[in-house]
């Protein structure tokens, strides 16, 4: 079952970001995210009471009255990797991100993954952030046209460790 987060649902998230990375840089991430409130939202996978995988989103700063959003972290606890957690919230997270208004979403991830969902180096080649020209920096328009005209974002903060 996929659902929005809940504060109740911080600890079993935290666990299951620090596992799926292996460090605590994503958690913390997470939490630097939500204690200035620059979460957009966050959903979670439930399986049998537990949380199992998590993705969120926050707000892009642009020079454009558009919105945009960063998805980042997707974490999936590794003993769930590969049987398509990580899909089914990747997949949820963009429908509702269009229910939010986002007009394109950023991501810095897997260049193998995030093209699955249609997430392109080439769709990002006009952004212009601090990770442009990474090939992990992808982008998707949500809308049309939303990456068509030349860009510039700034992540939350909370991104600068």
């Amino acid at each position: 079952m996929i659902r929005h987060a809940t504060p109740a649902d911080q600890a079993a998230i935290r666990a299951v970001v620090h596992a799926a990375f292996g460090q605590a840089d994503e958690a913390d991430l997470v939490e630097r995210l939500r204690s200035a409130g620059d979460v957009m939202f966050e959903l979670v996978e439930e399986d049998g009471g537990e949380i199992v995988g998590h993705i969120l989103y926050s707000r892009l700063w642009a020079d454009s009255i558009n919105l945009y959003a960063a998805l980042a972290p997707l974490a999936v606890r590794p003993d769930r990797q590969r049987s398509g957690v990580g899909k089914r919230l990747t997949a949820a997270s963009l429908e509702t991100a269009k229910e939010f208004g986002v007009h394109a979403v950023i991501v810095l991830g897997h260049p193998q993954y995030y093209p699955k969902f249609g997430f392109s180096t080439e769709a990002s080649a006009k952004v212009k952030s601090p990770y442009s020209g990474n090939p992990a920096f992808m982008a998707l328009a949500l809308e049309d046209g939303a990456l068509d005209e030349a860009l510039l974002i700034a992540y939350p903060n909370a991104f600068n460790g």
